[in-house]
């Protein structure tokens, strides 16, 4: 038998885990939060598209400021990506999409969007007042999307870094 003299010999199992549990959290924390800051810096804010291949442009700041990151302690990673807005698009059925505008943008692909003809030509109909649709044409046009990745850049390009970060991170 091990008495308690040679027992404290050994590493507490349970204070080398938790300090290396708390190491992760810092380490991933900080990795996800240089992730954000780049993808975020990636993105210009202006009218216009940006060019196919690279990162898109953010017309009223939204895409800009809507990339977080997250530490999920029950996987032990961190999460980084932009949330799900509330524009609205639409499905072949004509029902309402919400959410896919981030995805598209990174991967490429197509939505649908709801228009009315108003004026004298088709624009892109305000959803927020269904009431000023109702005697209006409508029409659902499909937009193809060029891939504008963001996301996915950004994680390539910080994870070269991430080795250094982990230096010194348990003590």
């Amino acid at each position: 038998m091990i008495d308690a003299r040679m027992k404290s010999l050994f590493f507490d199992r349970k204070a080398i885990i938790d300090k290396v549990d708390a190491g992760t959290r810092r380490v991933l924390s900080k990795f996800g939060a240089f992730v954000r800051t780049r993808a975020r810096s990636s993105i210009r804010k202006r009218k216009k598209p940006s060019a196919p291949g690279s990162p898109p442009s953010s017309h009223n700041g939204m895409l800009k400021d809507n990339i977080f990151f997250g530490y999920d302690s029950s996987k032990r990673s961190v999460v980084t990506g932009p949330t799900k807005t509330n524009t609205v698009h639409f499905d072949g059925d004509g029902q309402p999409v919400s959410g896919t505008v981030p995805e598209v943008l990174e991967e490429g692909g197509e939505i649908k969007i709801l228009e009315v003809f108003k004026y004298g030509r088709w624009q892109k109909a305000d959803l927020r007042s269904r009431r000023q649709l109702t005697n209006l044409p409508t029409r659902l046009r499909t937009i193809k999307i060029a891939k504008r990745p963001y996301m996915g850049p950004s994680f390539e390009q910080e994870k070269k870094n991430l080795p250094s970060l982990w230096a010194n991170a348990i003590h």
